[in-house]
This record gives C-alpha cells, sequence and structure tokens, in this order.
C-alpha cells in the first residue's frame, strides 16, 4: 500500500456501498459493506492492532451512511440468516464431538459485538 493511508481501505469500502446503493439498493450496499466488508475488518482487528485502531471509525460512517432504522431491519435479516446457517451446521456435525464449530461462534460474536456497536445510543471513547 505504498503512498495509501490505512484507513484508505475502508473509506474505498464506504464510498463503493454508497454506489452500490444507488444501483443495487440497500440490501445489496448493506450486505457488501457490513456482511462483508466490516465483518471482515472485524476479524483482522483480534490480531491486527492496525485494523483495531480504524475500526471505531469504520463503524462510526456506516451509522452515518445508513439510518438507525435500517440499520435495525438489516441486522435482524443478516441476524437471521446467521442462525439459519448455525442450525445447518450444527445438523452437519450432529454426532461429533463439538456442537458448534468454533469459527461460527467466533463469527457469532463478532457479528453480536458490531450489532452492539452500530446499534447503541452513541460510541464511547474509552
Amino acid at each position: 500500500m505504498s503512498g495509501r493511508r490505512f484507513q484508505d481501505v475502508w473509506v474505498e469500502q464506504c464510498a463503493a456501498a454508497q454506489r452500490i446503493r444507488e444501483a443495487y439498493g440497500l440490501r445489496s450496499a448493506f450486505d457488501y459493506l457490513v456482511g462483508e466488508k466490516l465483518m471482515t475488518f472485524a476479524e483482522a482487528a483480534v490480531t491486527r492492532p492496525e485494523f483495531a485502531r480504524e475500526l471505531p471509525r469504520f463503524v462510526a460512517e456506516v451509522r452515518r451512511l445508513f439510518s438507525g432504522d435500517d440499520i435495525q431491519r438489516q441486522l435482524a435479516r443478516i441476524e437471521q440468516r446467521e442462525r439459519k446457517a448455525e442450525a445447518a451446521s450444527r445438523e452437519l456435525t450432529e454426532g461429533d464431538e463439538c456442537e458448534i464449530p468454533e469459527r461460527i461462534v467466533a463469527r457469532r460474536e463478532r457479528f453480536l459485538a458490531l450489532k452492539e456497536l452500530l446499534t447503541s445510543e452513541q460510541l464511547g471513547t474509552s
């Protein structure tokens, strides 16, 4: 990324989400930005401090791009989809020793943390 600032990546993804929204609608833009990019960014933030430092600003920009009501509705839709995928995974692993694969638990926890950040009244800075 020579010559580019680290945050340029998520800024460009937010701009792309705006174009996606204009061309394909709210659902597609939200799935792209939150369901893909923000989730991936949050996953990287667990082990990479440069991602962790940028995560609050990325979340704040997502909150600026989508209304609170839109965020609530879209998160509920994604959460329902994730629950169905988790149930299907449980069926596939039935009889195995682990009930839910570790990666699914980690993804659910990341989703719930992002949901809290996206829906809380205001973002803290502590």
